[in-house]
Parts: structure tokens; C-alpha cells; sequence
């Protein structure tokens, strides 16, 4: 015998998730409920499906083996929800677009924009996710169109450059850095940093950079939205590092910000689904981006556009 769809909804959250505690939080519901499934499920299997390791679920070969075709049949799933959609509301295309917060708040809104013009009986789903999501839910043809900065490591995506920008220190307008033309771990060594999370590339850009000068790299915030990296700015607790795409979201008019040298360079990535043909709904997004501020950023031609830094 096989699980039945919520008990494979719950071994899909776990495995995407890590933990039992994340799924629950995730699909609303308890953690008894949770363990209760899995242990129904992994009965009626005959295996087990997870197995606990100084305290987190590791999951075992045989989950391993399931869990792609579980994200096929959610996928196909999903992909009838959104059919049926179009045809309850009568709309003639739905474009389902996943990316990470500084690119939606960045890159995103004027192409949005300028899509809806040419297709103004269209709509969009516009989510924001980690980088590791948006990567599983194109994967997985959850969604059209992702947005993400840094690597993607899977084959069956493909990934188009649109944009480059470099790293900035993000300070009030009287901070003593602020006359500096650029700013690097030297000037930064006594000043608290607020920064994105550890895990992500950036930050692991910077350690290395501060490193080749033997220069310790300490994190005093760890912020995830570049909208509070720029209120703990204005509250006096540091200087913020962030990327071009994320200081162009948070529109933050009343800060000052340097170059960090040396450059550090990241690149918004759009990712399609390899052997999902492009539609012409996400085609006519993808055109969309490629005027903005003057530039052809078309994925065909890899434009680059370098941010405004003040």
C-alpha cells in the first residue's frame, strides 16, 4: 500500500524542510499531527522513512528515491489547480513568478509593469522564497519564471545572467565613512556590520575578503530583508552591506552609500525549467525585462546593469 495525499503533502514538507517542527508550522497543524502521519505512512510502506540523528531527521535512501516523484505529482497537481483557475475566472493566462525579496522589490515591479501593458488580461502570482526553494519550485514546474542571486547547481534548470551589481556599505549621511569614495575591511574593522545571513554567498564573499587581510569578519545583526538592514542603519546599530539589487529595493533615499572594495560583484539570475518549453506568457515577462533603465538585460544577450551607487 501507498500514503495518501496529505500523508505525501507532509513527507514533501519534511524533506523540503528539514525538520518536523518547520512542517507543521507550515502546513498549520501540530507536531503530534506531523509524526502521527509520517508513522502511518511509513506502516502501510513497510520501511521507515526518516531516521532521527543527534536530534534531526535524516531521511532515509528509500525517501530519497520518493521525494522526486512526489514533487512531480504535486507539481502536476498544482499545474491543474492553476488550469482550473484560468478557466473559472476567464482569464487567458495566469504567470506564476517565484523570487527571492531584493529582486521582487528591485528588478521586478517595472517589468511587472510593463507586462501587464502589452498583457493587461493577464495576471501574476508574484512569491518571495529563499534561493534553495525557488530552485525546487522551478525544478519542480511549481512555478513559470525564478528570480535569485548567486549559484543554482542543477542541471535541469537554465539560467540566464540579467543584471550585475557590486556591494555597497550603507551608512547615515554624517557617518565619518561617509566621505570615503570607497570602503573596505580596513575602515570597516571597528564599526559594528549589519549583513545578510551567513549561509548566503555574499556573506561568504566577504569573509574571504576580510580574511586576505587579516582582518577579523564579525556580524553584529544578521538581517535577512534589506528593508531592515536600512532602518537598524537609521537607528544608529551599524553599517550595512548589502548588494546593488537590494539597496535599489529599499529606495532609501536618506542614507548614503560607498562601494565596498574590494568589488564584490552579484548577479540576478532568472531560472526556466529546461524541458518545459517557455510559454508565451513568460516570454512576453522575459521581454519585459529587457528595457529597464535603457539596457538590454535580455537573457539571450547576458546585459549587465550596474546599480546607481551614491
Amino acid at each position: 500500500m501507498t500514503f495518501d495525499l496529505r500523508e505525501m503533502e507532509v513527507f514533501r514538507r519534511v524533506m523540503e524542510l528539514g525538520s518536523i517542527t518547520a512542517a507543521a508550522a507550515a502546513l498549520n497543524i501540530s507536531q503530534p499531527a506531523v509524526t502521527r502521519m509520517l508513522q502511518k505512512a511509513e506502516t502501510r510502506l513497510g520501511f521507515a522513512l526518516f531516521v532521527r540523528e543527534r536530534r534531526r531527521l535524516r531521511p532515509t535512501a528509500e525517501a530519497q528515491i520518493m521525494f522526486p516523484g512526489t514533487l512531480g505529482a504535486f507539481a502536476a497537481i498544482e499545474l491543474v489547480q492553476r488550469m482550473a483557475g484560468e478557466l473559472r475566472e476567464g482569464r487567458t493566462g495566469i504567470l506564476a513568478i517565484a523570487a527571492i525579496p531584493s529582486l521582487a522589490a528591485s528588478i521586478l515591479p517595472t517589468a511587472i509593469r510593463r507586462f501587464r501593458e502589452k498583457r493587461p488580461e493577464s495576471a501574476i502570482t508574484l512569491q518571495t522564497f529563499s534561493a534553495h526553494e525557488i530552485i525546487q519550485r522551478i525544478a519542480s514546474h511549481r512555478d513559470d519564471l525564478g528570480f535569485i542571486i548567486g549559484p543554482v547547481g542543477n542541471e535541469t534548470l537554465a539560467v540566464h545572467d540579467l543584471q550585475t551589481t557590486g556591494l555597497a556599505c550603507v551608512m547615515p549621511a554624517g557617518h565619518p565613512l561617509a566621505n570615503r569614495r570607497s570602503v573596505g575591511p580596513e575602515a570597516l574593522a571597528d564599526h559594528p556590520l549589519i549583513c545578510p545571513g551567513r549561509h548566503l554567498v555574499l556573506s561568504e564573499q566577504l569573509a574571504r575578503a576580510f580574511a586576505e587581510r587579516n582582518i577579523p569578519f564579525r556580524i553584529a545583526v544578521e538581517v535577512s530583508h534589506t528593508h531592515a538592514a536600512c532602518a537598524l542603519v537609521r537607528a544608529g546599530a551599524g553599517i550595512a552591506l548589502m548588494d546593488g539589487f537590494g539597496l535599489l529595493g529599499a529606495r532609501a533615499d536618506d542614507l548614503v552609500s560607498r562601494p565596498f572594495r574590494p568589488s564584490l560583484l552579484s548577479t540576478a539570475r532568472l531560472l526556466t525549467a529546461r524541458l518545459r518549453p517557455v510559454s508565451r506568457l513568460a516570454q512576453d515577462f522575459i521581454d519585459a525585462l529587457g528595457s529597464d533603465a535603457g539596457t538590454d538585460n535580455r537573457p539571450e544577450r547576458n546585459g549587465h546593469l550596474r546599480a546607481r551607487v551614491r
